[in-house]
């Protein structure tokens, strides 16, 4: 797939701006910068100059200055893609932007398509194919715990765990394979012991990996969060104290919001993706009835469930919703907001607060309307979902061609411990070692297709 053409883009986000950086990549990317570009003080070509160095000068298209530019320098191949560099930092005008595009296209450069600087760096191996996935979550990253994440897969963390299994597993798997040329002498150069344990060991690591895709996918795409209550309890307000703006339409008339109203908010570094679902409550109302069914779907996919209730009314109808609520979620932290406790009695939030609560429950009693205790409600959502992982050196999965691969591998790895504990031969055993290989191979580039590749960078930006 390795083009070999000089490769030219604007890296910088389009538009105008105080400066823009223009990147060339390719054998020629000196050359065809030094046909354009003039150092009035010194006049040398930028093929004389030293690698990793910045050079004043100007950009001119015979005898028309185009610009006054900075350019930088990278020789192959101690480069980002592994081949000659040069970076061309101009004043951020769009003209000037497509002046030196054209000029450097008119030289022979060509436009690089999405991702192909970024491909050239995996292709020249300057990265592996984890790793450049992780440029682009980290260039993506919105918040603090998915900057954290995509970093550390960026600097390889991912893939020196997953090299270091598949190093392990190939090393037996020669073994066995060995073993299939000397069938007809019974012999086993593999230790069925030592093969377990590493098995196990395999299976309990991809184990781990494959639960901490929905920490890491929620991290990436924000923590899913469930508004859900009665009709007039105060959802909507609610949704709009956390966004700090209207965004859904508050009325005291029943059943006004009738669809699922999602916003997300950067809460303490973490992204908190907001549903605000359809009042709860016995209807004839087609459309509304539609609503409801969208609400209870939404607890399914939500991590955290707030039960928003009106301690104006009475106690007892909210303790009924509570255990409602109960059994239709599973692993879900729910929150319990007693809502409008500024015009509630001292009796209910007493009698609310008695009531015993389960280990992954809290309870806060709130006003919406006026913002009372919301800062006490934002903290236990903040505390309810464990984003230690994200802060360490513990590998976190968010990518969802990564978490397929990772199953897949963990199956073939079980079916090898299966057929360890059966005692079945050698050429069925190697199979399943070979297709364990096979996919954890796929997550860092050693074993892909360029269908793959092209799937993949084709969603980066241009320039990248």
């Amino acid at each position: 797939m390795l083009d070999q053409k000089t490769i030219c883009a604007i890296s910088t986000p389009p538009g105008i701006g105080g400066i823009a950086v223009i990147r060339i990549s390719g054998k020629d990317a000196f050359a065809f910068t030094d046909k354009i570009y003039k150092s009035p003080k010194t006049g040398k070509k930028l093929t004389d100059q030293r690698a990793n160095t910045l050079h004043f000068g100007i950009i001119q298209s015979e005898d028309n200055l185009i610009d006054e530019v900075v350019v930088a320098l990278f020789k192959a191949p101690h480069s980002f893609t592994g081949e000659d560099i040069v970076e061309i930092s101009c004043h951020g005008s769009v003209y000037i932007q497509q002046q030196i595009l054209q000029l450097l296209i008119s030289c022979g450069a060509r436009m690089a398509r999405p991702g192909e600087f970024t491909q050239r760096a995996f292709l020249n191996g300057k990265m592996d194919l984890s790793q450049a996935e992780a440029v682009a979550d980290l260039i993506a990253s919105g918040n603090g715990a998915a900057h954290k994440m995509a970093l550390n897969q960026m600097r390889g963390g991912f893939s020196r765990e997953i090299n270091q299994l598949r190093g392990e597993l190939l090393r037996f798997a020669a073994l066995v394979e060995l073993e299939l040329d000397f069938a007809e002498e019974d012999v086993e150069f593999a230790d069925r012991t030592s093969l377990i344990e590493l098995s196990t060991r395999i299976a309990n690591l991809l184990q781990r990996l494959t639960e901490s895709f929905r920490l890491g996918n929620a991290i990436k795409n924000g923590i899913p969060v469930a508004i859900i209550g009665e009709t007039n309890v105060g959802k909507s307000t609610l949704l709009n104290a956390l966004l700090n703006e209207d965004k859904a339409i508050v009325s005291d008339i029943h059943g006004t919001t009738r669809d699922v109203i999602e916003d997300v908010v950067n809460i303490g570094g973490t992204l908190f993706r907001f549903s605000d679902t359809a009042g709860i409550r016995d209807t004839s109302d087609v459309i509304e009835t539609m609503g409801i069914e969208r609400s209870y779907l939404q607890l399914g996919k939500a991590d955290i469930v707030l039960l928003v209730t009106d301690l104006s009314r009475s106690v007892e109808p909210i303790l009924e919703r509570i255990q409602k609520i109960r059994e239709k979620i599973s692993d879900q932290h729910l929150i319990i907001i007693a809502n409008k406790v500024d015009i509630a009695s001292e009796e209910a939030r007493n009698q609310l607060s008695q009531y015993p609560l389960l280990p992954n429950e809290s309870l806060v009693f709130i006003a919406a309307k006026s913002r009372e205790n919301l800062e006490q409600l934002i903290r236990i959502m903040a505390n309810s979902i464990n984003l230690a992982p994200a802060g360490s050196e513990d590998i976190i999965v968010s990518n969802m061609r990564h978490f397929e691969a990772l199953s897949l591998a963990l199956d073939a790895i079980k079916l090898v411990i299966e057929g360890l504990h059966s005692g079945i031969t050698g050429d069925f055993l190697a199979q399943d070692i070979r297709e364990c290989l096979h996919y954890l191979g796929e997550i860092t580039g050693e074993i892909t297709t360029d269908e793959t590749l092209g799937y993949i960078f084709k969603n980066f930006c241009i320039g990248k």
